[in-house]
């Protein structure tokens, strides 16, 4: 979806080995008519009202320069000199704060999307984007989910970051995200199940007109995928576990 948008609104870069580059689009490259309807053509779906309007807010509503002013001044844009973002607080620094309020105020920019654009684009490490995946870990690892934080609230989003930056402080948000990749890929190995089945060939060996038997075992390995559960956003809910695994049904197979 990057590439489309760089290629359809962004600014041509150069070519290289024949392809051509463009750069991502300032946001009044996305307020004119038509670009929500053509958005959907490309495939952006619901994602396409949301681009457009935060794209009119930003370029119509809010002074020049705006997104650059939330970024965090110890990471700034090319060619700023590096500034002190202020002391470090459990709910993380003021600036990262302002950003993030900032941010819920356009069009479609809820807590975690905010959260995003503050870790991976405006430079605010701190920053912890909590979705049903980390509130999971969080479940797990942090005993989160009872009492009070029994259910992913705006309380309990706010109480899973701020534990996480009480771990990691400054880069909360950069720890999570190896802990969230981690957890994906052990995740992901629990959806094939290996199944180590032996199979027996006999070899018709013959000498001085007798037949000897020879056997030559194999082995094959048989994988069994289980279900994974989405939600509309892509985000990983849960495993539903296949009512009969490939395991059970060779065993079923012997039994017999």
């Amino acid at each position: 979806m990057v590439e489309k948008l760089c290629l359809h609104y962004g600014p041509f870069v150069a070519h290289l080995d024949g392809y051509a580059y463009h750069d991502f689009p300032i946001p009044a490259a996305l307020t004119g008519k038509g670009v929500e309807s053509h958005l959907r053509e490309l495939g952006f779906g619901y994602r396409a009202k949301y681009i457009y309007q935060t794209a009119l807010i930003v370029a119509n509503d809010r002074e020049p320069g705006w997104l650059d002013s939330l970024r965090n001044p110890e990471s700034p844009v090319f060619g700023m000199k590096a500034m002190p973002a202020g002391k470090m607080q459990p709910e993380g620094r003021e600036g990262y704060r302002k950003a993030h309020d900032g941010l819920l105020n356009l069009q479609g920019c809820g807590p975690k999307v905010a959260d995003c654009v503050c870790l991976m684009g405006l430079g605010w490490g701190e920053a912890v984007p909590v979705d049903t995946h980390v509130w999971q870990i969080a479940q797990r690892d942090y005993k989160f989910g009872r009492g009070k934080h029994s259910s992913l609230t705006k309380a309990t989003y706010a109480a899973v970051a701020n534990h996480f930056r009480k771990l990691w402080g400054k880069e909360a948000g950069w720890a999570h995200s190896v802990l969230f990749t981690a957890d994906l890929r052990a995740f992901s190995d629990r959806l094939t199940t290996k199944v180590e089945v032996k199979e027996e060939k006999v070899v018709i060996k013959k000498e001085e007109g007798l037949s000897m038997p020879t056997v030559t075992p194999i082995k094959k390995i048989m994988t069994a995928k289980t279900t994974l559960k989405r939600d509309p956003d892509d985000k990983i809910l849960g495993l539903n576990e296949v009512n009969v695994t490939l395991s059970e049904r060779v065993k079923r197979r012997r039994r017999g």
